[in-house]
């Protein structure tokens, strides 16, 4: 006699083709390759793992002009994002490290600190934890982006030369609300 409450052949292989797929699918947005032109200052992709370096220079313009409207601007940027509290300044600074795959955004998908202050001709570090799968950075107005990685200490460094708001996101995790902002006065 026939149950209508177990499941069918049918629905049984329908289901696990629907969950192999959705798999597949969420694999291969983390596992892109990086590496992007746009303008901005320099850009320095450093791979500190022992296993050589790897550069990638581009001089120009980028982001956009002023910091008029970067408070709302950011809000709305971060309206998604659950490590957000506010620019950190670090005008005066030469060089400003921030750290890709920190805690936040239910796992280690974020950038700490999420958005800094810095003077025009100081170089922004992102270093790398290791943790939460691979990452990039990549800026919204394609004035720089780095490789796709997983690996502790890989550095990526881009000097900003000209004043603006540059928002940035890692690619994969950018629905999670991975996502940062360099305020260049």
């Amino acid at each position: 006699m026939f149950d209508s409450d177990s499941p069918t052949r049918r629905s049984v292989v329908l289901s696990t083709s629907a969950l192999a797929l959705g798999g597949l699918t969420a694999l291969a947005g983390c596992s892109g390759g990086g590496g992007g032109d746009g303008g901005g200052g320099e850009d320095t992709a450093t791979d500190s793992g022992g296993g050589g370096e790897d550069t990638a220079t581009d001089s120009g313009g980028g982001g956009d002009a002023g910091d008029g409207g970067a408070g709302a601007e950011l809000q709305e940027w971060f309206s998604n994002v659950d490590n957000y509290e506010s620019v950190v300044d670090e005008t005066g600074s030469d060089q400003v490290t921030v750290s890709v795959g920190a805690q936040g955004n239910g796992g280690a998908f974020a950038f700490d600190p999420t958005a800094i202050r810095v003077s025009a001709g100081t170089t922004v570090l992102w270093e790398w934890t290791g943790q939460g799968a691979q990452h990039n950075v990549a800026d919204e107005g394609g004035a720089f982006e780095s490789d796709l990685t997983a690996e502790e200490g890989f550095t990526f460094e881009h000097t900003f030369e000209e004043a603006g708001t540059y928002r940035y996101a890692c690619t994969p995790h950018r629905s999670l609300g991975m996502k940062g902002a360099v305020v260049v006065e």
